[in-house]
């Protein structure tokens, strides 16, 4: 029994030592097959044969070398996939039998450079599109979050998404549609106060790569009675462990936890600022702000501010 197993064993290693020897051959093949196949046909480019992704707008620099003929008429040649070759540029190659092009890439596809001494392995470009975005920064709870934005190349009919982050997971809330110029409108209406992340996607076709973009911060605002304090509290310590002065920044509320930031906004100011002590305990009213926040808000002695908490 132990010698079968070991010859058993002695068979496995000679087949596996064997199958990794043919997978290195056949992996150095494939490495080698472009710049053969470019050296076969007396024309070659560097990383031909090869895939890449670039940004919309991306200098792509395309240079190689023409092996037979100084001199020689080179030409670029781009094809959108499934597409037909079409000349991009023309150029002779140097002494040396060198030539070189820049393009500014646009649409995905395929590069090679034709010569009469034959043509290059194509050079495959994924281009990413290009999008942008300006969503309404301040917006009251129950009003329309317009988002306008452009996706570059511009083309018609693109699916543009509104994504907005809810419990740690983006959520489309609009599709829009680009028009011929690439601009699309998209919108949704928040239902709850809050400061919201949004992004603009686009998913990619044929024509270019998907592309995503974060987008600024909505703040969404609900109204709340509001008073504020300090004079006859300075040098005293708050709930949160602060000394109330004149120009410290802060609220008071009687359940947010310390340190909570808070954006308020009153008559076209708002401020950022976070919950440092417990109240107001007089009225209804929600927040006490201190004289500092009360000076940035231009707030009067009470009255109503808008919040995103």
């Amino acid at each position: 029994m132990n010698t079968r197993h070991r010859a058993r064993a002695s068979f496995r290693i000679a087949m596996l030592a064997a199958c990794l020897g043919l997978t290195g051959t056949a992996y150095a093949a494939t490495s080698g097959e472009a710049e053969q196949a470019d050296a076969d046909q007396g024309v070659t480019m560097a990383r031909s044969g090869e895939s890449e992704r670039v940004a919309y707008g991306h200098r792509l620099r395309l240079d190689g070398r023409v092996t037979a003929t100084p001199g020689a008429n080179v030409r670029l040649e781009h094809a959108l996939r499934g597409r037909d070759w079409q000349p991009v540029a023309e150029t002779q190659s140097g002494g040396d039998g060198s030539y070189s092009f820049a393009v500014r890439a646009e649409r995905s596809g395929a590069y090679r450079a034709v010569s009469d001494s034959g043509a290059t392995t194509p050079r495959r470009v994924t281009v990413a599109a290009r999008i942008a975005g300006k969503p309404r920064r301040h917006v009251r709870v129950g009003e329309k979050v317009r988002v306008r934005g452009k996706l570059s190349p511009a083309q018609p009919g693109r699916t543009v998404r509104l994504q907005q982050r809810v419990g740690g997971r983006w959520q489309t809330v609009d599709r829009a549609r680009t028009r011929s110029s690439g601009h699309f409108a998209a919108a949704w209406r928040a239902a709850e106060a809050g400061a919201y992340r949004v992004r603009a996607k686009f998913a990619g076709d044929r024509a270019n790569g998907g592309v995503t973009r974060g987008l600024r911060k909505v703040k969404v605002y609900r109204p709340a009675a509001a008073s504020w304090y300090g004079p006859g509290f300075y040098g005293r310590r708050t709930a949160c462990g602060q000394t109330i002065t004149s120009s410290i920044l802060g609220v008071a509320n009687k359940s947010l936890p310390c340190g909570t930031k808070v954006t308020m906004r009153y008559r076209g100011k708002t401020v950022t600022v976070p919950v440092i002590d417990r109240g107001p305990y007089a009225g209804n009213r929600e927040w006490d702000l201190t004289p500092a926040t009360k000076e940035r808000l231009g707030f009067g002695s009470t009255g109503t501010v808008w919040t995103t908490r």
